[in-house]
């Protein structure tokens, strides 16, 4: 991996500032899915266990550069004590001479979660002053959120100018994971993409058009392509001006023999709703004005199935379908149980959507690795150097 572990330093009685990835959905004070808590425990017990202090920084949400109540992350510090099966402080303060004290009272084992980082306008524009603050309150950084390791951030990189930096294990499999089929995958190597914009995958595609066998589309993103290629598409989504685009991979693609592969039918409605009427339309019989296209269709499930016999490696990005409506789901559902099957091969799920959908699905535990960042591994699979990452400590520093 090339960058310092928390293996590789000594916590014992050390203030361990730890950058995590709390960002969970919150209603009404209640937490609806807490998988990023559970993904933070194997290294927050690791440093209980070696008699380190935890001190743990993460935002919630979008606060506009201030304290909001609705942004606290107090709700996270009650799950996370009932997770971990012991007492987790919650601190009002986020730095200062408050959160300071508290800190500094800390005996080994102890876990105190800080509120919302970006309760501070300074945390997203990485100021320096902010970076001092959060450096205050340890005396090693490990950084564990995978999930904003695309931004420069104050409790992510700039601390880390302060502080010597490390990876905690999450952050690690996330690397170790993403380098594999970023820049050694095994052939043959299929990579899937969906969702709703083909702009939002443009430098993915680019890059994997140099690596990958095959790339199969679905989501609303197949519909740009299609109506590049004339198809009709009635109602359905388009980005009209990434037409050419379109037209350019498809050309692209071609040339470097990659089988880019487009769905034959989808499920169309006119309304984007549960229980309307709706209907499966060949693409080469063009989509009526009026209707849209929600999913890909059963001839389109049992070609991609085909596409990826005996590939040894499978990337997949994006949704096939408006997969929170059961009734356009049934496409991505037959992705993820194809991805849940294939044993022999290293399977790897990109964060946001596709991470919702295996969780949907209660899939997450068959395939190889479930990424914990959407905006984060797309960065990483266009083969881009994330702030992130850049910022722990290489392997060659000793930090001890």
């Amino acid at each position: 991996m090339g960058k310092l572990t928390i293996r590789d330093v000594d916590l014992k009685n050390k203030r361990v500032l730890m950058r995590v990835d709390f960002n969970v959905p919150i209603e009404k004070g209640v937490i609806t899915d807490d998988t990023r808590i559970k993904a933070e425990l194997p290294t927050i017990q690791y440093v209980i266990d070696k008699g380190g202090k935890v001190i743990l920084l993460s935002h919630l949400g979008r606060p506009k550069g201030g304290p909001d109540p609705q942004f606290s992350l107090e709700p996270v510090a009650k799950r996370l004590e009932e997770l971990l099966g012991k007492k987790v402080t919650f601190c009002h303060d986020t730095i200062g001479s408050r959160a300071e004290g508290l800190v500094n009272s800390m005996k080994s084992g102890d876990v105190v979660l800080m509120e919302n980082t970006r309760f501070f306008p300074g945390e997203e524009k990485n100021d320096p002053e902010l970076s001092k603050s959060f450096a205050k309150l340890g005396d090693i950084h490990v950084n564990d959120a995978f999930g904003t390791a695309h931004r420069a951030h104050a409790s992510n990189v700039g601390v880390a100018q302060y502080l010597p930096s490390v990876a905690g294990f999450l952050m690690e499999k996330e690397i170790n994971m993403l380098s594999k089929v970023t820049y050694s995958p095994e052939k043959p190597y299929v990579v899937i993409l969906g969702g709703a914009k083909v702009s939002d995958k443009i430098g993915v595609i680019d890059n994997l058009l140099k690596k990958a066998d095959k790339i199969l589309i679905g989501g609303a993103m197949m519909f740009t392509f299609l109506k590049a290629q004339g198809y009709k598409i009635g109602a359905s989504k388009c980005e009209d001006d990434k037409l050419d685009v379109a037209k350019e991979i498809l050309s692209n693609a071609k040339q470097a023999k990659v089988d880019f592969v487009l769905p034959l039918d989808v499920i169309c409605a006119k309304e984007l709703k549960s229980g309307t009427e709706k209907k499966t339309l060949n693409l080469s019989d063009g989509i009526p004005n009026g209707w849209m296209g929600l999913d890909i269709g059963p001839k389109t499930i049992e070609l991609f199935k085909s596409k990826l016999s005996g590939a040894k490696t499978v990337v997949w990005n994006g949704p096939m379908g408006v997969f929170e409506i059961d009734d356009f789901a049934n496409g991505t559902k037959a992705i993820a149980e194809a991805l849940a099957e294939m044993k022999n091969a290293t399977t790897v799920v990109g964060g946001g959507d596709s991470a919702s959908a295996m969780d949907k699905f209660g899939l997450s535990e068959k395939v190889s690795h479930v990424s914990t960042g959407g905006g984060a591994s797309l960065e990483f699979l266009e083969g881009k150097a994330l702030p992130g990452i850049a910022s722990i400590s290489d392997a060659k520093k000793n930090v001890r």
